[in-house]
């Protein structure tokens, strides 16, 4: 792949520049607690990941109601009535969310070098919270609330290309999740890239498993800033 080709990068946000699954675990095990129960942690983000797959498939819902839904799948799964607190524990969590280890500096690298932008299935409000840790600016921001869909439907993807004014081809995008982004954005056209940050619980993590190939793969965000250093 020729980096130096494409003049914008395109990012998915949970799980590619913020560690959700930290994030989900610590939030989701507090109401378990509160209840008796317990989870091994690559079963909370496996159930999460069906419940909000299922959620997000469904007739459009805000991405705070579609946390707070997850948390009531939960408690159905497990037997107990989460309360109003419980339920909006997991979106309010967002705010404390951070960064991996490696996302700022390498988003730093990048945003000399290219225009970026996010794609991201989530709120404007919560994306906000996310974006004051993340220390660049988006040239563009899609959210889910924007579009009223969540990815992998198409349409996140087509009002992004429509939004950034650049051909299919000149877009890199750049994610860790194969269901939401590798897969539908390859299906369309775009050329990508994987962060594959292997989840450390085992299994597929907070995302659903498929398969999809993508045009690069990496192991984290500040290896491609690397890569795209090393070709100047």
């Amino acid at each position: 792949m020729k980096l130096s080709s494409f003049e914008v990068l395109t990012f998915d946000c949970y799980g590619t520049l913020i560690d959700w699954e930290s994030g989900i675990l610590q939030a989701i095990a507090q109401v378990l607690d509160a209840h008796g129960r317990r989870l091994p942690p690559a079963e909370i983000l496996e159930h999460f990941a069906r419940f909000e797959s299922t959620i997000q498939a469904g007739a459009y819902l805000t991405y705070r109601e579609v946390l707070s839904r997850v948390v009531d799948e939960f408690g159905r799964e497990l037997g107990f009535s989460p309360g109003p607190r419980e339920r909006a524990s997991l979106p309010e969590s967002i705010a404390r969310w951070a960064p991996f280890d490696d996302t700022v500096e390498a988003l730093r690298i990048l945003a000399s070098r290219y225009r970026l932008a996010v794609i991201s299935n989530v709120d404007d409000d919560l994306f906000a919270l996310s974006a004051r840790r993340l220390g660049v600016e988006f040239h563009e921001v899609v959210t889910a609330q924007q579009v009223g869909s969540y990815k992998p439907d198409a349409r996140n993807f087509e009002l992004a290309r429509e939004r950034l004014g650049v051909p299919i081809d000149a877009i890199l995008h750049v994610a860790q999740s194969l269901f939401h982004d590798i897969a539908p954005a390859r299906r369309l056209g775009f050329a990508t890239v994987h962060v594959n940050r292997v989840s450390p619980h085992g299994g597929s993590g907070a995302t659903m498993p498929v398969n999809a190939r993508p045009d690069l793969e990496v192991p984290d965000l500040g290896t491609l800033a690397e890569m795209v250093l090393a070709k100047e």
